[in-house]
């Protein structure tokens, strides 16, 4: 049975077109042919797709979709373009503008937040459902920045009250006395990720405001005993380094109007020996409550450098074997 093949072209409105959709150098093209049995020519203002008949249709489709979402003002990236390219691979280009048109927030500096994947998709749309979401997954998949992102939406929105940011210091519980500096200056290092996050978010000047008004709290997981939290947004990060008892307490901090999100990589536990993760031990004891919603994402879901996913795919294989 011989294979079919076709060609096709897909017209660009004008000139401004073509570097987003080619990429500097024309370097879409060549990840475009790398990935389908398709070539692609560019003539002026058009581009000739010649090959295989079912590759040709869906490069054909999926450039639409990027020319669409072009039009609509989208700066699209090469990231962007070459998990397009995947939904394309895996016939689902009409979940390509879905996913590039979800827009959580635009920050101070003009920088707009969605979502990358529809792994984070559906995370995003359970940070705005729920108000409890636990999301799970390894490193690079957005789980905390994206929840942040949330949240500083929802403070913008007048949703919530307040910001309450925290992770357990493992290692400062066990090596405090050592570190230079009073109490501040010993578990700051274990919460810069959370102050780097929402610099990027908000800006600095407008952090530190927030901050100092006591709107926003960013505090170790030892902080939260014996508080309740109204009309707040509440994100406790690493908590694969929570102990049971410390996930118990955290999770009876909610007071009425709040939300919470926990986030953490199982797969990454930095307990002593002899301790059992709390997050490990709540995927099975809250399983069952519908109005939590347990989001796991995986390697596909990685937003890092591309060696990041090839890194933990071969983690997993190796714990497999």
């Amino acid at each position: 049975m011989t294979e079919e093949y076709d060609e096709c072209k897909v017209y660009l409105k004008n000139m401004d077109e073509v570097l987003p959709l080619l990429g500097k150098f024309d370097e879409h093209i060549s990840l475009v042919e790398e990935s389908f049995s398709v070539r692609v020519i560019p003539r002026g203002d058009e581009l000739s797709l010649r090959g295989k008949k079912e590759d040709v249709e869906k490069v054909s489709s999926f450039l639409q979709e990027l020319l669409s979402l072009i039009r609509g003002g989208h700066s699209l990236t090469t990231a962007e373009f070459i998990y397009a390219m995947k939904l394309a691979r895996g016939g689902q280009n009409r979940e390509i503008k879905d996913l590039f048109n979800d827009l959580i927030l635009v920050t101070d500096r003009g920088k707009k937040i969605r979502p990358k994947t529809l792994g984070q998709k559906k995370y995003v749309e359970a940070l705005r459902r729920y108000d409890i979401v636990i999301g799970i997954g390894p490193a690079g998949t957005g789980k905390t920045y994206l929840a942040m992102a949330a949240a500083v939406s929802a403070l913008k929105n007048k949703i919530v009250q307040r910001l309450v940011l925290t992770r357990p210091a493992v290692e400062a519980g066990e090596h405090l006395g050592f570190l230079p500096g009073d109490l501040h200056d010993k578990v700051d290092p274990y919460l810069r990720p959370l102050y780097d996050a929402l610099y990027d978010l908000m800006g600095v000047e407008n952090f530190l405001k927030h901050r100092e008004k006591g709107i926003i709290e960013v505090a170790p997981l030892a902080y939260m005993r014996g508080r309740t939290l109204d009309d707040s947004f509440i994100i406790l990060d690493e908590a694969q380094n929570t102990t049971p008892e410390q996930m118990k307490m955290f999770l009876t901090r909610m007071g009425f109007g709040s939300r919470a999100v926990i986030t953490g990589d199982i797969t990454q536990v930095d307990l002593p020996r002899g301790k059992f993760s709390g997050l490990i031990e709540v995927m099975d004891i809250l399983k069952d409550i519908k109005e939590i919603a347990f989001i796991h994402l995986g390697d596909q879901d990685v937003v890092r450098h591309n060696l990041v996913q090839k890194i933990i795919k071969a983690y997993e294989n190796y714990n497999k074997e």
